[in-house]
């Protein structure tokens, strides 16, 4: 029985980049074998086995064959007579087929260290195409690392565009999908994963609503980068910048979605694009199971956005419709990420990357003021019913009216 330390934590250590998570492959080992060891199973498709002190993942090495549809459509082989190597031919990319043993050696039967000085993502074997969820892996690793100039091998990029074209893609779990998109937004260059995806027509088969942005213009007065579809990936990139947030790197990436209904006779011009976009939000939330959180957030990005753009024009009772929209009485927090979302929208746009953007500080100022308005001040005055609500409403807008004179 031989142990090795495996994929990502070996590739991470080569890189210098910290590493989060140590996953190790047990040879020449049975379940049995685990068992006796004190090793706990968790495993369902294939035997994995947690380490009864460290609690870090050990699976028996493997191969696999491909038998149905899917990321799951995989028959296991953990027989004790599997090699290092055979389970590392498995893997997706050279950089994540090494091992190395308690000596430190490393074992690189795929060139993984030559691909990682020469900054290659790159497909260990042409099995790579029988795993459709690899095109989101490999798109995730684009995004994670970008800042270190990786970039995906054209034969690899071409497997990522067969597989997309063979209708594989559909046959993955929409939860799978977003466990990889949702990683991806939380790398320092989410926007990579994105592009990626498009580069290899598979942006279309998960996320049509924002696939068919790009070749939409906007004004070039406002929009210098032209394509609504460029501008939403200088979005997500100028999102990074103001938030470590899920939920706000998502409304960022979604805010304009509906550019892609607006009327192609009124462009560049997208009126009404603001509610137009609640629909397909909806949709694209539905089909991946985005959390609750990200897609409420979406909506309010995509329906007031432009309201926060032009917050020096808006009357004081108009700031305070805005706030009650925007429920902000019970979810300060929330909004305040809606100003970080507008914050990257203003920002996401050629020229203006550095540009300065009070629009947000200036809103969650009247929000303050307006949160001064002691409600029970009013209850206590005698109004009863309705009357507290318009008494509420109306002085609040004084409050907002006099923060901004």
């Amino acid at each position: 029985m031989q142990v090795y330390l495996v994929g990502g934590a070996v590739r991470d250590q080569l890189l210098k980049r910290p590493v989060q998570d140590k996953d190790w492959v047990v040879v020449g080992a049975s379940e049995a074998d685990m068992l006796a060891k004190g090793y706990q199973q968790v495993g369902k498709d294939f035997p994995v086995f947690l380490h009864p002190k460290t609690q870090q993942e050990y699976a028996l090495a493997r191969t696999e064959r491909k038998v149905g549809q899917g990321y799951t459509g995989f028959e296991c082989d953990t027989s004790t007579s599997v090699t290092l190597e055979q389970d590392l031919l498995r893997r997706d990319l050279t950089v994540n087929a090494m091992a190395m043993d308690d000596n430190g050696r490393i074992i690189d039967p795929f060139n993984g260290q030559r691909d990682l000085a020469q900054r290659i993502l790159r497909h260990v074997s042409d099995a790579f195409i029988e795993d459709p969820l690899r095109v989101l892996r490999v798109a995730r690793f684009a995004a994670r690392y970008a800042d270190y100039g990786f970039t995906i091998a054209p034969d690899t990029q071409a497997l990522m565009s067969h597989i997309s074209q063979s209708g594989e893609l559909t046959n993955l779990s929409p939860e799978r999908v977003w466990v990889e998109t949702a990683k991806s937004l939380l790398e320092d260059s989410p926007q990579v994963y994105f592009e990626t995806l498009r580069k290899c027509a598979a942006l279309k088969v998960w996320f049509a609503e924002l696939d068919c942005l790009w070749g939409i213009p906007n004004p070039a007065k406002w929009h210098p980068e032209i394509d609504t579809g460029i501008h939403s990936m200088m979005v997500l990139e100028q999102s990074v910048r103001v938030s470590n947030k899920l939920s706000v790197r998502f409304a960022a990436l979604v805010h304009d979605l509906g550019k892609g209904l607006t009327d192609p006779d009124q462009w560049p011009s997208h009126r009404g694009h603001e509610k137009l976009g609640l629909a397909p939000i909806n949709t694209l939330c539905a089909r991946l199971k985005v959390p609750n959180e990200c897609r409420d957030l979406a909506l309010l990005m995509s329906e007031f956005h432009s309201h926060v753009h032009h917050a020096f024009k808006l009357k004081p009772s108009t700031i305070n419709d805005l706030l009650d929209s925007c429920d902000v009485w019970r979810k300060p927090e929330r909004f305040a990420d809606l100003l970080l979302a507008c914050t990257a929208d203003a920002k996401g746009r050629t020229g203006f990357e550095d540009s300065p953007y009070p629009n947000a500080d200036y809103i969650w100022q009247t929000y303050l003021a307006a949160k001064k308005v002691d409600v029970q001040e009013i209850v206590h005055a005698g109004y009863k019913g309705a009357e507290i609500k318009q008494q509420l409403r109306q002085k609040r807008i004084h409050a907002i009216a006099a923060n901004v004179a």
